[in-house]
């Protein structure tokens, strides 16, 4: 098998940087998903309603991608980044003041838009930073994201019980980002030396990406769906199933980000030493085995060890699938990621919307079998699509 053992990840400060920058990014997302049942629940609307916040996130994100080249090359990723932090802040404190569902899909869409600029722009910083490693460092920034997503998805369920309420727990991502710019706002990636891009001279024809490109963006879009859609609706399938209230129910996003945090750390190190087709499928598999048990489950204990076991799976999915979809586009980074986000966005809102709204037909346990559909939709990509040995 082939490997890539030679590859070695270092952590420099710069590295740390965009790390602590996807935490700061993932107390937005688990924050937002931590809040969605209750704001269901709140507004008195329909699970396909309620997944409306999911695709206006999705549009934003969509519009993040087709802006994101353009961005980077005028104002450079460093700003890119910490503008798009400001940006998922002022959507998350439009969702907190807001109790009217326009309101509430407005701060969804700045939060989504903003913060996938800041989340792609720091992936193309990490893959250029790390070379043959950047699998590995993409991986393990996602983990140390998902876990402050681990305590922000515990802090909805606490601040949900409190006099506080849950709209409270809002105003993480505000203050981290804060404590963040304070700490290490002029530590930035060392500029790499000044190689030109590989852009066409004028009225050349502009080069075309491979198919299996587009191939690696679809694998991209059904992993990012399987993502959100356990991020979205997890606990709703849970509080049915198992007889718990919504709030209480948000506890099994804890159990499966658990799983998350675990694999990312893990598959951070099988990705300097396999490719990372074979580990995303191997991941595949392991996530279908975690549905599997939580589907089934009527028991809390039960359901908790297929969520954990599902997040351990899905901790990989999207690093390695943002990463395949790098490795083809021919050394062009941030076209790639911002191709990346349209793909991601695509999958981020469409996966809990379709969800949402067969849950309204069928219910929600009928509904959640979309999740083995994406998981062999994106496994006959990756089998189609791998470059030959």
């Amino acid at each position: 098998m082939t490997t890539v053992a030679a590859a070695r990840l270092t952590r420099d400060r710069p590295t740390w940087l965009i790390y602590l920058q996807l935490a700061t990014f993932a107390t937005y997302l688990y924050g937002l998903s931590a809040a969605l049942p209750m704001l269901r629940a709140e507004l008195g609307v329909s699970q396909a309603a309620a997944g409306l916040h999911g695709t206006t996130m999705a549009v934003g994100g969509i519009a993040a991608g087709l802006a994101l080249p353009a961005l980077t090359s005028r104002f450079g990723r460093r700003a890119a980044t910490w503008a798009g932090l400001a940006g998922m802040n002022i959507g998350m404190v439009t969702v907190a003041l807001g109790h009217a569902l326009p309101v509430t899909l407005l701060g969804y869409l700045l939060a989504g838009g903003s913060a996938s600029v800041s989340l792609y722009a720091a992936m193309a910083v990490l893959s250029d930073h790390h070379g043959a490693a950047g699998p590995a460092a993409i991986s393990e920034a996602n983990a140390v994201g998902v876990t402050s997503g681990i305590a922000v998805s515990y802090l909805f369920s606490l601040a949900a019980d409190s006099v506080l309420g849950w709209r409270s727990a809002l105003y993480i991502p505000v203050v981290a980002t804060t404590v963040l710019a304070l700490a290490m706002g002029r530590v930035w990636v060392p500029a790499p030396s000044p190689a030109p891009a590989p852009v066409q001279s004028a009225g050349a024809p502009r080069r075309a990406y491979g198919w299996r490109f587009h191939v690696a963006g679809a694998v991209l879009l059904c992993c990012v769906a399987l993502e959100f859609t356990f991020n979205l609706w997890a606990a709703e399938l849970l509080a049915q199933r198992a007889g718990l209230t919504v709030a209480q129910a948000t506890t099994g996003l804890t159990a499966m980000l658990a799983g998350v945090a675990a694999g990312r750390f893990g598959g951070a190190r099988l990705a300097l030493r396999h490719p990372a087709s074979a580990v995303l499928l191997g991941a595949l598999a392991v996530t279908l085995a975690g549905w599997t048990i939580f589907w089934t489950a009527t028991a809390v204990p039960v359901a908790y060890a297929g969520l954990a076991l599902s997040g351990l799976g899905i901790s990989v999915h999207f690093p390695l699938a943002l990463s395949r979809v790098i490795a083809a586009s021919g050394g062009r980074p941030d076209a790639a990621t911002g191709a990346a986000s349209i793909w991601g966005s695509l999958g981020s809102g469409g996966g809990p919307f379709v969800l949402g709204a067969l849950g309204d037909g069928f219910g929600t346990h009928t509904a959640f079998l979309l999740v083995p559909a994406l998981i062999l939709l994106a496994c006959g990509g990756i089998l189609s699509s791998r470059s030959p040995a």
